[in-house]
């Protein structure tokens, strides 16, 4: 049988594994190479991690620590010597009923955050906001990435090396809405690369809105001073004031500075005929770079998010594809840019990561993106339409 299929959870029919575990040599696609391929998943105990499932998806080449309880966001990776992992002070993952979503700050979220894959939405995914009382309406990034999956299962095809994990997670409130998001993680038997697939569908009667971002983020020591940053752009425009006094360095990571404010670079980014777009983050040596690949129809905006704190206390970059600006809702909405599905209705996103261990892969994908025919037109200041 050359497609096996597992299922490790599904709340409504009473399936739970709390450990799995698969090892085999599978063939590499194209070549008559064995790799020896592990998954397994357990659940973490004690301190803020515990009853955290964690899906550790090793393809022989590649290392992935995905977690289903925290929204299928992915912990963090390894190839070879590249680390995608950042310092965070949290001591996680933090089990989700340890983040404060509604603290009356808005901040809640942060309580949670140490993940190098983690999605913001799905009902709001930036600034928190607050009504005209002060009282907290959408908290800073939303819930989706603080919401255990209620489905999850795993699939090998023998013939094609395609190694696949699968998670369904719901985001609802009663007479507001009722979001599924369908996640899966797809990679192949010995390869560099791997492919996040999501798709999103109103399951309520009613239309209902939505926003989404995808925050990757890297630091040391992949992303560390030196390191910096490719990006093809239509439009750019610094966020703040403080990242418009950052513009000449905008695409560079500087020295691990304590006290420094974050700074942000909003885009339109630029694109192929096909609409492709493709990011590119160099180590500081530039022998090493992680790709990530989109497109423009499903993510017209990108950001380009910078930590410049000391290493301990979160020295790191985020690239981050998304539907809208991380501002409010409500600006947000004002501007169009968010997202409405009909009744069943869905939308379905890809983001393509490859991960380049070598100096002539990284220079060639670089020349890769400065052949793209783009605008490159850069705003000095922040943009009224971008920033409220």
């Amino acid at each position: 049988m050359s497609q096996q299929h597992w299922t490790l959870l599904d709340v409504k029919q009473g399936i739970f594994q709390e450990f799995f575990e698969f090892s085999e040599s599978l063939k590499q696609p194209d070549t008559d190479c064995l790799v020896p391929i592990h998954i397994n998943k357990y659940r973490l105990h004690g301190g803020v991690s515990d009853n955290v499932d964690v899906v550790n998806l090793n393809n022989g080449r590649i290392s992935l620590a995905i977690l289903p309880t925290r929204g299928m966001g992915i912990w963090q990776a390894q190839c070879g010597d590249v680390e995608l992992k950042w310092n965070s002070p949290i001591m996680g993952p933090v089990h989700p009923s340890w983040v404060p979503i509604y603290d009356q700050s808005g901040l809640g979220w942060l309580e949670g955050f140490d993940e190098w894959l983690v999605r913001c939405g799905l009902e709001s995914n930036g600034s928190p906001e607050f009504d005209t009382n002060g009282m907290l309406r959408y908290p800073l990034h939303g819930r989706i990435a603080n919401l255990p999956a209620h489905h999850l299962s795993f699939s090998i095809n023998r013939e094609t090396g395609e190694i696949t994990l699968t998670g369904k997670i719901i985001e609802s409130k009663l007479f507001f809405k009722k979001l599924e998001l369908h996640s899966s993680l797809t990679t192949f038997v010995g390869s560099t690369k791997f492919i996040i697939r999501d798709t999103i569908t109103n399951l309520s009667a009613e239309p209902s809105e939505f926003e989404l971002l995808y925050h990757i983020n890297t630091g040391q020591p992949f992303a560390s001073p030196g390191s910096r940053v490719v990006v093809p752009f239509e439009k750019m425009a610094p966020r703040t004031e403080t990242a418009a006094q950052n513009l000449s360095e905008w695409d560079k990571l500087g020295p691990e500075t304590p006290g420094s404010e974050e700074v942000v670079f909003f885009f339109e980014p630029g694109a192929d005929q096909n609409g492709n777009s493709k990011v590119l983050l160099l180590n500081n040596q530039e022998n090493r770079g992680l790709v990530l690949t989109f497109n423009r129809n499903a993510f017209p905006y990108f950001s380009f998010w910078k930590s410049r704190l000391a290493n301990t206390d979160g020295y790191v970059c985020g690239l981050e594809p998304s539907v809208n600006f991380p501002n409010n809702r409500s600006f947000e909405k004002e501007q169009g840019r968010i997202v409405t599905l009909k009744p069943n209705e869905s939308r379905t996103f890809e983001l393509h990561f490859d991960i380049l261990c070598n100096t002539e892969a990284v220079r060639k994908t670089e020349q890769e993106i400065r052949n793209l025919k783009t605008a490159n037109i850069i705003e000095q200041k922040p943009k009224k339409e971008w920033t409220p």
